[in-house]
Order: C-alpha cells, then structure tokens, then sequence
C-alpha cells in the first residue's frame, strides 16, 4: 500500500516531469498536482498562449494517462462530446463511438464558446464520473478530470458558465506571464531541443495514481480545522457583498484540497496554512456578488481576503 512519503516522491517527480515544459510555474503546476490527488476538476482561466492546453497535455503525459482535447465552439452539440450510437450498414446494428469524454484528462478548451445544452452534457460526468447515453449508463475511465479553459476578457459569442457548472470545478486558477527571465528561458529551451515537442517521460499509471489518492484518504484532519474551513465557508454567506456565498461543496473542497497538499509535502495531518492557501483557488468561483460590484476589478478577490484576515485561525497546541 503506498504510503504518505511515497505521495510526496513521486507527485513531486511527475511535477518535475511538467516543469520541463512549462517554465517559472512551480506554484501553479503544485497547485494543479494537488487538485488531481484531491479528485478535482480545474478551470484555467487566462489569456490565450500562456500554455493552459500545454498544461494539460503535459500532465496527463507525465501521469501516463489517457488525453483528450475537445475545442469548443457554438455549433458544439452533446453528442460530440458523449458519443452515440451510429448504425452500421453492414452489420444492420447500431454501434457505439464513444466521444472524447471517455478519456483520464479530458481538456475542455474554452469551455464557455459551447451552448449552455453543451456546457451541461459535462455535468452527469463531472459529478458522477458517468455518462448516460439512450438509456444506458456508463462509467468513465478512473481517473477521470476536466481541465477547462476560458479566456477572461473576450465575451462576445460566449455563454458564461452557470453557477451549477461552475461550483463542479474543485478550483479555479490563473496561469499569469512569465518574467522576461523565464520567457527567454522559454526561448532558449526551445532552440535547444529543435523541435515544437517536449519529449517527456511517464512517471505513474492510472492505477498508481489512484493509489496515491487512495493514500491522501488517509490524511488526518482535526476536528479543529474541520471548524476552520466551515469557518471560511460560512463567512461567504453572511459578508454584506456576497449575495450567495459558498455551498458545502466549497468546504468538501477545501478538505480534499488540504489533505492533498499536506500528503505533497510528506505530511500526515493538516495544518491551517494548507487550508488558507486554497482559500482563493476554492472559494472565488463558488460566491456570487452583489450587482453592483459585477464590474468591480477583483471584487471576489477582495472579498476572500477579507475572510482569510478576519476569521480566526485554529493554534496548535505544541506547535
């Protein structure tokens, strides 16, 4: 059985693997790794050609997992993304094709081009990890993870995401520029290597990172910072500029969340930074603002800082 030790060597290995392809972004890739651990969904939302479908690429290839891309657009229907069944002249039967859900990293890139009928042929698969398809229920590969992708600032032909879709993503994370350091670094790694591709190399199965996240199971979490995230949750509900805050699914995150990023750093119980660090990532995406702060720059942002500062963090005895 793996234990919490091994989590941390070879998650720390396949992050390794990734940052050879995607530079100065430690942080993100972590963050990232802890959602896969944590059996989460990830929205990337960010600016075109910061290396969000690259992310997603490199990741399923240093998992050694199954990957597919599906590019959304307007006249995406259901079936493109399920499949169904088509008749076979030669055979006079109906057949299956499976769509490219049936993959371990599916990678929805801008995801809110699609009709909301589109949008929400993602939801039974997110939730349930299954798809129905006239009748008759099928269970996706294990693991099975959305990786989507919408771009922040071009909203004509769009259909934004509804709260429901939306609170199915564990969390929500922005790639940012690279410096000018790590952009020539960018550079200079690719006329090295001579080629557009990044030759990398598998690090796990999908049975082994199931047994990783088997192990994360194990992470002990005290009564204390169970309190600690409700805590969190809770004051998205009762701040004055949130008109719905976050649901318990917010707080499910929040524990899946710390006890993966504790089993990254080796460690078997979880600490209160874990929790906080995910504060933003988890809960920004789930609260709904008051209307007049729609157009406000950062106003979830704001609002999560001000939770984070106010609500009192839960000491350690001994630490």
């Amino acid at each position: 059985m793996t234990d919490i030790k091994q989590v941390a060597v070879i998650s720390n290995k396949v992050i390794a693997e990734v940052e050879k392809a995607i530079i100065g972004k430690h942080d993100l890739i972590r963050t990232v790794m802890t959602a896969i651990l944590a059996d989460g969904h990830i929205l990337l939302e960010d600016f075109p050609g910061l290396g969000k479908t690259l992310l997603a690429n490199t990741f399923a290839t240093a998992l050694g997992i199954k990957f597919k891309r599906i590019q959304f657009t307007p006249d995406l229907l259901p079936g493109d993304i399920t499949g169904g069944y088509i008749f076979n002249r030669a055979s006079s039967q109906f057949e299956l094709r499976k769509g490219p859900l049936f993959a371990n990293i599916v990678l929805a890139d801008e995801i809110n081009r699609a009709s909301p009928k589109t949008q929400s042929a993602l939801l039974e698969a997110m939730q349930e990890h299954q798809v129905t398809l006239e009748g008759e229920t099928m269970r996706l590969p294990q693991p099975f993870i959305v990786m989507a992708t919408q771009n922040p600032i071009e909203y004509e032909g769009t259909f934004p995401l509804p709260e429901a879709q939306l609170d199915r993503f564990m969390i929500k994370v922005s790639v940012g520029y690279p410096s000018a350091e790590e952009e020539q670094e960018i550079l200079r790694r690719r006329q090295a290597r001579r080629q557009e591709r990044v030759d990398l190399n598998a690090v796990t199965t999908a049975a082994e990172l199931q047994q990783l996240r088997d192990a994360v199971e194990t992470v002990f979490v005290d009564p204390d910072m169970q309190k600690y995230m409700v805590d969190l949750v809770t004051a998205t509900r009762r701040d004055s500029r949130v008109a719905v805050g976050a649901s318990p699914r917010g707080s499910l995150a929040l524990l899946k969340l710390a006890r993966a990023w504790a089993a990254l750093d080796g460690r078997e119980y979880v600490l209160p930074d874990d929790i906080k660090t995910f504060a933003h990532p988890a809960l920004m995406h789930r609260i709904i603002l008051e209307p007049d702060l729609w157009m406000k720059r950062n106003a979830a942002r704001d609002v999560i800082n001000t939770i984070t500062k106010t609500v009192p963090v839960p000491v350690i005895e001994g630490a």
